[in-house]
């Protein structure tokens, strides 16, 4: 079987991790292999990334960098021969995340992110670029957000931000999916688990890569 790689993005709190799992087994009770994974991090390397893009102080373009040189090394040691085995990718966040949290959160220059996503994401020898065949976007208001998360965990420096940076990381999020709306399925992760786990399982069984 083909390789599939989807991705699941959104703000913390909006529900990624629980249905990201749930969407795992169904495609391993179908026979499938998965390989369940994040950005930052997927590998070592880039998990040691991962800790300080999260928690130390620098400015924008050095932690876009970061999270780019993290992903550079999570494709070719992870995502890439996931997919080229056949393998299902799940992976929680890519780089609309990065356009939404860095672009639209930080105000980094988007044409900089551009130019960094096609060096990076590149299929060798093609005009294309690696991006999930579906994105899952778990829309929430970044209030409701908050709320959820709220005593849950010692926040790290981006669930530390205020509101209105939320709300330009939806932004951030929404003009990604202007941009390739044929790859998103937008959800409303504001309703009860069990419809936006229904939501989930729609968005993928109109791709038909689920009976």
């Amino acid at each position: 079987m083909s390789g599939l790689f989807i991705s699941f993005e959104g703000i913390d709190g909006a529900g990624k991790s629980t249905h990201i799992e749930g969407l795992a087994e169904a495609f391993r009770a179908q026979g499938r292999r998965v390989t369940l994974t994040r950005e930052p991090g997927g590998t070592p390397l880039a998990e040691k990334l991962r800790t300080l893009v999260l928690n130390d102080a620098m400015d924008p373009m050095t932690e876009a960098l970061l999270v780019f040189a993290a992903r550079r090394d999570h494709l070719q040691q992870l995502i890439e021969p996931a997919l080229a085995r056949g393998d299902v990718v799940l992976c929680d966040r890519f780089t609309d995340a990065t356009f939404a949290y860095q672009g639209g959160g930080r105000g980094f220059d988007l044409d900089m992110l551009g130019w960094l996503e096609r060096q990076v994401q590149a299929l060798p020898g093609t005009n294309t670029l690696r991006q999930p065949e579906l994105t899952i976007w778990f829309d929430l208001d970044p209030a409701i957000a908050a709320q959820r998360l709220a005593g849950a965990r010692v926040p790290d420096k981006f669930e530390a931000q205020p509101l209105e940076f939320f709300r330009r990381v939806a932004a951030g999020y929404g003009a990604r999916l202007a941009q390739a709306p044929q790859r998103f399925a937008r959800i409303d992760a504001a309703r009860s688990r069990e419809a936006v786990w229904l939501d989930v399982l729609a968005a993928v069984r109109q791709k038909n890569w689920l009976s």
